[in-house]
């Protein structure tokens, strides 16, 4: 094999800058209404549900408390809390009783 036609080694390229699963994630805490905390890089955190989105910022909506609109270069992590919203809980089944006699 000449050098000239062997694959480069250590040289890779850059990552998509945009792969499209940031939105798709957004768009399902979006309509799920799942409680999130907002790490921003200063170090804050809030909490509340994302309402809307776009490609520059995210909008949050909190109960009893005022509305935000965050950048999304301010924001270091987005978490999901335990519970999500407006999503009745489905009943565990019940366990069933042995059918036979018992002594």
């Amino acid at each position: 094999m000449s050098p000239s036609s062997s694959p480069r080694k250590g040289k890779k390229s850059p990552p998509p800058g945009d792969t499209g699963q940031e939105s798709l994630y957004l768009r399902f805490l979006s309509e799920k209404q799942v409680p999130i905390t907002v790490k921003l890089r200063d170090g804050e955190n809030v909490q509340g549900w994302i309402e809307y989105f776009d490609d520059r910022m995210i909008r949050l909506t909190r109960d009893g408390r005022p509305n935000l609109f965050i950048y999304k270069h301010q924001i270091k992590t987005i978490t999901e809390n335990a519970k999500r919203r407006r999503e009745p809980r489905k009943p565990e089944p019940a366990a069933e009783a042995p059918t036979g006699d018992l002594k």
